[in-house]
């Protein structure tokens, strides 16, 4: 079976992508015959004079055409003797370099074009940046429009050395640099006479022998879980995409964050039986006994997997809005989301230097490193190890739009640090000396208003011979670190009275605190009000 290789094309605006892939499926030959003649007609009325405008095979959209731009990626698929392809050719334009990194995330090489006229530029900077961030490990940069620069070597060896300059930070395991015409056709499908200064194969003649695969043979079985399959009662099924290493009928395997144990008694690869599984194929696993496992969870043989509730990530920003500390998120780790807060902007990363700029804020297409806070622990691993629970996205809660994507670095320090102790003093038995039964009420509105409320609220519980304890907090991270304070104080048995001062994390306190939450609008503050609070948690403490 000939193999696959995924690949991108990636640029400034102008630079020729869609002109160079449009070429190359052209001249060898990879086009029917209905779309030749297409391209030969649209070619009349475009912007060459009558000559074949190649970009057209690409550029699809109406708005592309007219302006001579790429816009959304065109994804193309063509096979030649040797090898299979799937090409996404992305906008080079700085308004759409969502798009560019939406392509970025599926391929396994990147071709960068320049124009020989203008050299490494900004734009040439940030994608090159966004692929390394994506984790393409092999780069093919096409010094493009050399028939403008008479071929002349001198002028691509400045080039390719900027590039060297440009690309030295990061991992790549592979780059080449190839001097090419996309309108003439200079060393796309074959050696160019233009150039005979260079020694190295042309482009598509690389990409057919260019080895991507990953050599790290070490890889323990992952798989993140999709669904659970239960379609009678005599049979549950965890289904997914296996994402590294193998799996065979017998082997025990481990759920996380759960941790339990169990073997695997059925393989299913569609709707047939398998003894074994391995990367890239999607399956429905059975376990011979009962486990805790939903979408979200991950099965692993990998003891060293993490699991935190806060990390620092590198993200690429994507919004028309600005990022600052505080705004709560969706967060999508593999298959699991949960809410979370940006709490912390460390830096931003300068696209030309790579040198790191203090940032309270971040604006659309920077590149930055932050903390994230999650409502819960998350499952994920170093994006090289794992990249579907190494890298993730941030999803706007009110549009549900994309916002970021990022790769997780490190976990922060956690509440894990600190272990509750299993003992037979129960919450319940704490409560029962106290009299009571734990609650938390969370205060939320005016700050001064919500405040005084809590205040006089406490004081009366107080004098009818309740145990309260009253907290305030402020912005970010500490909304949550209050609502585990207040969970703690509920397992002392005790009523927390929570004054707050930040309304975006009301999702992250009832994830936190659960059914033992109360929440109180401190829009009205009045004697009236705080009785009518009075009454609703005595009718709690009565009926619970």
């Amino acid at each position: 079976m000939k193999s696959l290789l995924k690949f991108i094309t990636c640029g400034s605006v102008d630079d020729g992508k869609s002109t160079l892939i449009g070429h190359m499926l052209y001249e060898a030959k990879l086009l029917f015959a209905d779309q030749e003649r297409a391209l030969e007609l649209d070619s009349r009325l475009g912007s060459r004079g009558g000559k074949i405008d190649y970009s057209l095979l690409l550029d699809g959209l109406l708005a592309e055409r007219e302006q001579g731009i790429t816009i959304d990626v065109a994804y193309r698929y063509f096979t030649t003797d040797h090898r299979s392809f799937i090409v996404a050719d992305t906008p080079g334009h700085e308004e759409y370099t969502r798009n560019m990194a939406v392509g970025a995330s599926f391929a396994d090489l990147a071709v960068i074009l320049v124009d020989a006229t203008k050299g490494v530029i900004t734009q040439t900077k940030r994608h090159t940046r966004i692929c390394a961030l994506m984790g393409i490990k092999h780069l093919v940069l096409a010094v493009n429009k050399m028939d403008l620069v008479h071929f002349d070597q001198k002028i691509f060896n400045e080039i390719k050395e900027d590039f060297s300059q440009t690309s030295a930070e990061f991992n790549f395991q592979s780059i080449q640099v190839i001097p090419v015409s996309a309108t003439e056709g200079d060393n796309i499908t074959k050696k160019s006479q233009h150039t005979p200064w260079y020694e190295g194969l042309a482009l598509l003649s690389y990409l057919e022998n260019v080895d991507v695969l990953d050599t790290n043979d070490t890889k323990h079985f992952m798989m993140p879980i999709q669904r659970v399959c239960r379609p009678d009662h005599t049979f549950r099924g965890f289904q997914g995409q296996i994402e590294a290493g193998s799996i065979a009928v017998g082997d025990e395997l481990m759920t996380l964050p759960s941790r339990e144990k169990a073997k695997v008694k059925r393989i299913l690869v569609t709707d047939q039986d398998r003894e074994s599984a391995y990367a890239g194929q999607p399956v429905t696993i059975q376990l011979d006994r009962e486990v805790d496992v939903s979408r979200g969870c991950v099965f692993t043989k990998d003891n060293e997997i993490k699991e935190a509730d806060r990390f620092t990530a590198t993200i690429l920003w994507m919004d028309d809005s600005v990022l600052t500390p505080g705004k709560n998120y969706l967060v999508k780790v593999g298959t699991k989301v949960l809410p979370g807060t940006v709490t912390a902007i460390t830096h931003k990363i300068d696209i030309n230097t790579g040198n790191t700029v203090p940032a309270d804020q971040i604006v659309k297409n920077e590149v930055a490193k932050c903390e994230f806070s999650l409502s819960d622990d998350i499952v994920f691993d170093s994006f090289e190890q794992y990249k579907s629970i190494g890298g993730f996205i941030l999803i706007d809660r009110v549009t549900n739009m994309t916002s970021a994507c990022g790769v997780i670095e490190q976990a922060l320090q956690n509440s894990d640090s600190v272990v509750r102790l299993d003992t037979e003093v129960t919450r319940s038995v704490r409560a029962e000396q106290k009299g009571q039964k734990p609650l938390t009420l969370w205060f939320s509105g005016s700050v001064s208003d919500n405040l005084a409320l809590a205040k006089e609220i406490e004081k009366r519980l107080v004098s009818t011979g309740y145990h309260t304890m009253l907290l305030e907090n402020g912005q970010g991270e500490s909304t949550r670190r209050l609502a585990e304070v207040a969970k703690v104080l509920n397992d002392a048995g005790l009523i927390a009275l929570v004054a707050n001062q930040n309304d975006n994390d009301r999702a992250i306190v009832r994830d936190i605190i659960g059914q033992e939450l109360m929440e109180v609008d401190t829009s009205k503050n009045s004697t009236e009000e705080a009785a009518s609070v009075v009454k609703r948690v005595m009718r709690y403490l009565i009926n619970s």
